[in-house]
């Protein structure tokens, strides 16, 4: 058999896919201040018609305060959670969403901030929470780094569906990072993460089918994996999944080919009830 690229976006390449998924949620918390500039217009209208009442001056300070708070950059905990408090104890403010909260302050390197946002609500059983402050563990970011946090905070949140979880912890058993490498764990976590439409995750599957690490191998899965992956990941990664892909089908027989496209063809991802 030809050899396999040895390239594994795993290890190595987490930076890049990890920044993908950033971006992603940058655009997701941009929609949501966008939303939550909209409650706060809805909060000042509220506020002015409380202002006969005895909690007309509490209510307007904090719609004024959670106001300024978007206009300067949000997110300012210290300064406005007192407002926020005030706020939600009259009605006019939800409760904060701590995790998108604590993503934006870590994409804005306010690491302090994202942390003191993270542990209660990752304590607390938080998913996305966990594999947050699991990444900031695994990077040294605001913390000490320190593998086998990352790998504890990533196992939570892994066993809770959260798809990013699955693929760093997957990768954290191929290298032996916190954890002892254990190749049938990393298949396992990566098959976790492929299944709910992963493309960093059905590479690295694919490159385990390929090779028959920690899996039998087997290269119609392996071509099935390296294909979803070509639809899914930037160019960089489409183009090294789309070579071993071809790679792969250079040793099968036309008859295996036909399946593992017929099996791509068909593939849904499940859904997060379904894992």
């Amino acid at each position: 058999m030809q050899t396999l690229i040895h390239e594994r976006p795993t290890m190595a390449l987490l930076p890049r896919f990890a920044f993908s998924r950033q971006q992603a949620q940058a655009t997701q918390l941009k929609r949501q201040v966008g939303a939550l500039q909209a409650e706060l217009d809805n909060c000042a209208g509220v506020a002015r018609r409380w202002k006969t009442t005895r909690y007309g001056i509490i209510a307007g300070m904090a719609a004024a305060s959670l106001t300024a708070g978007v206009v300067l950059g949000a997110y300012r905990e210290p300064l406005l959670q007192p407002a926020r408090e005030l706020a939600q104890s009259v009605g006019i403010a939800a409760a904060p969403a701590s995790s998108d909260a604590a993503y934006a302050a870590y994409q804005n390197n306010d690491y302090r901030a994202a942390l003191r946002l993270l542990q209660p609500a990752a304590e607390a059983g938080d998913a996305r929470a966990q594999s947050l402050l699991g990444l900031m563990y695994y990077r040294g970011r605001g913390l000490p780094q320190d593998d086998r946090a990352a790998a504890e905070w990533f196992r939570r949140a892994a066993d809770q569906g959260d798809t990013s979880a699955q693929f760093y912890l997957g990768g954290m058993y191929s290298e032996g990072r916190g954890v002892p490498q254990v190749y049938t764990e990393a298949a396992r976590f990566y098959q976790m993460a492929a299944e709910r439409g992963d493309g960093q995750a059905q590479y690295n599957l694919g490159l385990a089918y390929a090779r028959g690490e920690g899996v039998e191998q087997d290269l119609v899965k392996a071509h099935l994996y390296f294909n979803l992956a070509a639809a899914r990941l930037n160019p960089r990664g489409r183009a090294a999944a789309a070579k071993n892909r071809d790679h792969v089908a250079a040793e099968i027989s036309p008859e295996q080919r036909e399946q593992a496209q017929k099996l791509a063809r068909e593939w849904q991802p499940k859904t997060a009830a379904a894992s």
